[in-house]
């Protein structure tokens, strides 16, 4: 595999490569076909809203079934899998659950935000992970990982901490029945229809915010996860 050719494939779905590591047996990354071990992991997913228009034009998206976005993700992943000898894994769908975010620490340097969402120096919190291919070999184009220090370091005053209207996050906690409680109280209200007030309080990369539809799709579909837990 070139990460180059797997860059230009993956843009036209509007996604990302987000990196790829030598594996190692403390990354937890389950065999290929035959029981061959996997050699390296490309990480795959979005920055900001670059998958929304290719996304929402879906028959996944306007099939009305759940889980589009899963379903949308597992098509694209399982055919570059088809194609290049690799094996797709995802973040949903488990057990198995597999790791991603020790993962994504692997693949490009992220870092846990006080909201528990990974945060990157350049995407701030508006970034994702929709699948990785395990493949047999180490791309020959692969290039080092830079590293960078986290953005939250830097940032005093934590307004990401003061935005929730229910103090659902506290740098150490994350109070999930506050907050499905308020996003169910208030359905149009600015959390369900702009996304968390928490993340988008975050100055890190501002620009890169989700637009409003795709916000509020996923604001949607986290409630429909938790009602139906």
């Amino acid at each position: 595999m070139r990460l180059l050719q797997l860059k230009h494939e993956l843009e036209a779905h509007g996604l990302v490569l987000r990196g790829a590591f030598e594996v190692g047996p403390e990354d937890h990354v389950p065999p290929l076909a035959h029981a061959m071990p996997a050699a390296a992991l490309v990480l795959v997913g979005n920055v900001g809203s670059s998958l929304w228009p290719q996304f929402a034009a879906s028959p996944e998206y306007c099939d009305g079934r759940r889980d589009p976005l899963d379903r949308w993700s597992q098509r694209i992943g399982d055919a570059l899998a088809a194609r290049y000898g690799a094996r797709a894994l995802y973040p949903f769908g488990g057990p198995p659950h597999y790791p991603f975010q020790r993962w994504a620490s692997r693949a490009e340097s992220v870092h846990p935000s006080p909201l528990g969402l990974a945060i990157h120096p350049e995407h701030g919190l508006w970034h994702a992970y929709r699948f990785a291919l395990a493949i047999d070999q180490m791309p020959d184009d692969l290039a080092p990982t830079p590293e960078y220090a986290s953005p939250c370091l830097g940032c005093a005053k934590r307004p990401c901490l003061d935005a929730c209207p229910v103090g659902a996050f506290t740098g150490t906690e994350y109070r999930i029945g506050a907050c499905m409680l308020h996003l169910r109280d208030t359905p149009g209200g600015a959390c369900m229809q702009l996304g968390c007030a928490a993340r988008c309080a975050c100055p890190v990369s501002a620009p890169s915010r989700y637009d409003s539809q795709h916000a509020a799709f996923h604001m949607q579909a986290f409630v429909i996860a938790q009602s139906s837990e």
